[in-house]
């Protein structure tokens, strides 16, 4: 009798790992799919409620399909890991975290890291602090904290997630996704409550990142004076209607990174690799694959 295939469920691939932080122990939350040698690790945005397979579960299992071991990190101070007062770079913070996670799991191989807005700062700074444990990147509305030329900011996405942050209400998780997405006529009244549960669950969170905000107002390092540095292979994926990280910072990134490529997509907002899933999915694969 034929075996039939594991479902792939956020359930059945959750995680839970300690580390050590500045001294003290920290609990992270992480999903752990697929098996191999060949592993990519996904790091989420920072808008309340977030984390690894909320953001990414549409581009989980083709990549497990094509033979890699997908983990999903929950960085700390979102979704089920500990909460934390980042009074530095929350970049590095997170690069720091990845690293131990990575340790303690044994993982010396290189990983490609797939990182959307928080995320691909995150990556950024993975890949300065550890060139040798990266493979290829793929940077999504983010990857250095540098200014938009042309837009004022914040922008209004970025004010919309302060917003949300500070009065966590379903009429201001509807008014950020409103402009997360080009198209929010996709987003279906369950998914807005399925988000304002994850962000309900842990008002810690909440309170801790307005905490760290009120500490240190640059949550995210500029990396832009250092993306030279960064010898990896890197995919910058941008929506062309971007309206939290402009398209001319995805610009300054390619710019900086020596070995970079870009692909813009047209009516597309923040989240591209959840509104044009099927292609990015590909055009992942491919990249990985070269």
């Amino acid at each position: 009798m034929t075996q039939q295939p594991q479902a792939i469920t956020e359930a059945a691939s959750s995680r839970f790992i300690t580390i050590t932080e500045d001294g003290k122990p920290l609990k992270l939350h992480y999903n752990d799919v697929g098996t191999g040698d060949k592993i990519v690790v996904m790091l989420h945005g920072s808008g309340p409620g977030a984390s690894g397979w909320a953001n990414f579960n549409r581009n989980i299992e083709p990549l497990v399909n094509a033979g890699y071991r997908v983990i999903l990190l929950d960085c700390p101070g979102w979704s089920k890991s500990d909460t934390i007062i980042s009074t530095g770079s929350r970049s590095d913070l997170n690069a720091r975290c990845l690293k131990a996670v990575l340790d303690q799991l044994g993982i010396t191989t290189k990983v490609h890291i797939i990182g959307n807005s928080m995320g691909a700062h995150s990556a950024v700074g993975f890949a300065l602090a550890n060139p040798q444990s990266v493979d290829k990147l793929v940077l999504m509305g983010g990857g250095t904290g540098g200014p938009s030329q042309f837009v004022p900011m914040p922008t209004e996405g970025i004010k919309l997630i302060g917003a949300l942050y500070r009065d966590p209400t379903v009429e201001n998780l509807k008014r950020m996704m409103n402009v997360f997405v080009y198209d929010a006529s996709s987003l279906t009244e369950e998914l807005y409550q399925q988000r304002l549960d994850n962000i309900l669950a842990r008002r810690d969170h909440l309170e801790n990142f307005v905490k760290s905000l009120q500490v240190n107002p640059k949550q995210f390092s500029d990396y832009g004076h250092r993306l030279s540095e960064i010898k990896a292979k890197t995919l910058v994926i941008w929506g062309r209607d971007d309206r939290f990280v402009p398209l001319d910072v995805g610009l300054r990134v390619i710019w900086g990174i020596p070995n970079a490529e870009m692909h813009i997509f047209n009516q597309c907002g923040h989240w591209a690799q959840w509104e044009h899933a099927d292609v990015f999915n590909q055009m992942v694969r491919e990249f990985l694959a070269r």
